[in-house]
């Protein structure tokens, strides 16, 4: 039953001041978005484009029946397709090859980022049979941002569900499989769905390959992040709460189906999951209240939920030690999560954060979401404001989507990776909505302008197709190629094998993962690295690391010695000298012969530790620490020695192997650049 809501125009309201405005560029002492004056020229000149070619085609079909696309959608094969069983399984299988193009092709079939490189670390100690490794003797030689090496465990601080999905694939050796995989399931899904909650056939067609090859979709189906699994399931669980809710024959099986989808969507991403599954829950519960629905009905939907929810808990408890404690709880202290408080790095997170936040990701979503010359939220409004009565599914939908935003609203964190990833799970209301306006347009107005609507939708498309995806290609395909660098491939190629590769990285992360070693916890190292001459903090550390701090007290001496340093911060500058400009630098301050030397280093060529912990071989790769190599050379005796750094020069250059003298190295005790045999 439909009834008469304003929920609609007012999420049309919503989307048109946070989409098109450039409030975070208002808002003093904040981000900013110095790109937007061009994003705006882009989106007028592009948007007159379109609608310039689709008035010409309006006058010009007046005359030609076989140019409106009006005429093409109402053909009995449109309606053949829609209806067919096939369409769904086809349009997946297409997007299926798509995917699988764009991970191998695009993205070099690699995790590209942090997260993806963690995540399929922790797929990789899954399929040894064990949620954590034991942390070695030196932890820091290996220690990562996101990677916890707490009480004896070392183990990734992702919720368990995301790497348990690379882990299917690291069983074939494909992780990049995975998430095709699980896009082209998700369309299969979507259709589904859209068969349940939209009763017009054309309607569904066009929404399903709509949501199957829009290139927001695409791409993060190409890539490794968690968000595509997430939504994967999250998909299951809104069919079956479809099929339960809305559909004709209300099963338990399609309850569990609920269930299931929302507790493995936790396993994976929490707090998407919760959102999704709360109102669902309370939804249930009161149609079963009602009678309109079964007892076995909610029993089935809770036996899903409980299944992946409690493998989930038992995963925290035997890595963490507490059901209800995450991994990133642990590395991050209690001040990661949703909230207005001060952020792991120091910096309170307020609302006026959480509304820059919003409307950069609703900014952005403009042109990732379909890459076409007109804002792609733009006919996402205009079918919210020609909507008139919302059925029950739709406002579960608006509600879920207003959840999500608040949610992120009240996080610190920028999600920007692809596009506005916290935004993903909110594609299959925002396809929906596009696909609709034109029968919205049909129903409210002339044929010719509903012409113009289609014959503006069909030139977006072409303009997206030459121009938009292309650049966008052209982007993804040529951004970070260290991370995209076979290790293994290159140290069999130069001969390196069982060896210890000193993998140089800059001099920032040397420091950061030294205090780690301390015991200063990673949100302090943080702060303090943010906030700390590098030189005076390179003393200070060595200071500790040769007189030491023993004793159970260690970590809070540690810290009481390095945090006085950090009274001089606001004199600090970014440093004028590093490559890496993270590292901070104060005016005046001397640098001794070690620093310059470490300045040296960096100019000298760095590269990442992070990507080499996936290498397949045999060799150890750690962190170059220089005079404290000695730890780990005699921790692996009798292993030949190499250090990977890029050649100098512009660019980006691939690391290369450098032979290194183990004699030379112990003999010296400390050194920042081992000679080569």
């Amino acid at each position: 039953m439909s009834v008469r809501q304003p929920a609609a125009p007012a999420a049309g309201v919503f989307l048109l001041i946070v989409g098109l405005l450039p409030i975070v560029n208002w808002i003093p002492g904040g981000r900013q978005a110095p790109w937007y004056a061009t994003a705006v020229g882009g989106w007028l000149s592009g948007s007159a484009i379109v609608l310039g070619v689709a008035v010409v085609l309006v006058m010009v079909s007046r005359g030609v029946p076989a140019l409106r696309p009006d005429a093409w959608l109402d053909h009995p094969a449109v309606a053949r397709v829609a209806a067919s069983r096939l369409t769904g399984p086809a349009l997946a299988a297409l997007a299926l090859l798509l995917y699988i193009l764009i991970a191998r092709l695009v993205f070099g079939g690699r995790p590209l980022v942090i997260d993806e490189v963690l995540q399929t670390f922790q797929a990789q100690i899954l399929i040894r049979g064990r949620l954590w490794l034991p942390t070695g003797a030196h932890p820091e030689f290996v220690s990562q941002l996101n990677l916890i090496d707490a009480g004896g465990k070392t183990y990734s601080h992702f919720p368990i569900g995301g790497p348990a999905m690379l882990a299917l694939g690291e069983l074939i050796h494909a992780p990049w499989l995975v998430n095709p995989i699980a896009g082209a399931v998700s369309v299969l899904l979507f259709h589904r769905l859209t068969s349940r909650v939209e009763i017009r056939p054309r309607v569904r067609l066009a929404a399903t390959v709509l949501f199957a090859f829009a290139p927001f979709t695409a791409f993060m189906a190409g890539s490794f992040m968690n968000h595509v699994p997430a939504l994967t399931w999250l998909l299951l669980g809104l069919v079956g709460l479809a099929e339960v809710t809305v559909g004709d024959r209300p099963s338990a099986w399609w309850a569990f189906a609920c269930g299931l989808g929302f507790g493995m969507a936790a396993t994976i991403r929490p707090i998407d999951a919760a959102i999704f599954a709360a109102p669902a829950g309370v939804w249930i519960c009161a149609r079963v209240i009602r009678g309109r629905l079964p007892l076995s009905i909610l029993i089935a939907a809770g036996a899903g939920l409980a299944v992946p929810v409690a493998a989930l808990l038992a995963s925290n408890w035997a890595t963490t030690g507490a059901p209800l404690r995450f991994g990133y709880q642990v590395m991050w202290g209690p001040d990661v999560g949703i909230g207005f408080h001060p952020s792991p790095w120091g910096e309170r997170h307020t609302p006026s954060d959480g509304l820059e936040l919003i409307n950069l990701y609703f900014v952005r979503l403009q042109d990732y979401l379909y890459e076409s010359p007109v804002p792609g939220l733009v006919p996402v409004i205009g079918a919210l404001f020609l909507t008139r009565r919302l059925p029950s599914f739709d406002r579960y939908l608006l509600l879920t989507a207003g959840m999500l935003v608040a949610a992120y609203f009240a996080y610190w964190h920028d999600g920007y990776y692809l596009g506005p990833r916290f935004m993903y799970p909110l594609l299959p209301l925002l396809v929906l909505w596009t696909v609709r306006l034109p029968s919205l347009v049909r129903e409210r107005f002339s044929p010719a302008v509903t012409r113009g609507v289609l014959f503006g939708y069909g030139t977006s498309a072409i303009i997206a197709c030459i121009a938009g995806v292309p650049v966008r290609v052209s982007q993804y395909a040529g951004m970070f190629p260290v991370m995209r660098w076979n290790v293994s491939e290159a140290a069999q190629a130069a001969g390196v094998r069982d060896a210890i590769v000193l993998v140089r990285e800059t001099w920032g992360a040397q420091l950061l993962a030294r205090m780690w070693a301390l015991g200063i916890v990673r949100p302090e190292a943080e702060r303090i690295f943010r906030h700390v001459d590098a030189c005076r903090l390179e003393e200070a550390i060595s200071e500790l690391e040769v007189h030491g701090s023993g004793g159970s007290s260690a970590p809070a001496a540690a810290l009481s010695a390095i945090a006085p340093l950090m009274a001089d911060s606001s004199r600090l500058v970014r440093s004028p000298f590093s490559p890496d400009s993270s590292e901070r630098f104060e005016p005046g301050q001397p640098y001794g012969a070690l620093c310059v030397e470490r300045i040296n280093d960096d100019r000298g060529g760095t590269t990442l530790l992070a990507p080499l912990l996936l290498a397949r071989d045999a060799n150890l790769y750690v962190r170059d620490l220089h005079q404290r190599n000695r730890a780990i050379l005699e921790e692996y005796p009798g292993r030949p020695v190499f250090l990977l750094r890029p050649p100098p020069g512009p660019g980006q250059p691939l690391p290369v192997f450098h032979s290194v003298s183990r004699d030379s190295l112990l003999a010296l005790g400390s050194s920042s650049g081992p000679p080569a045999r």
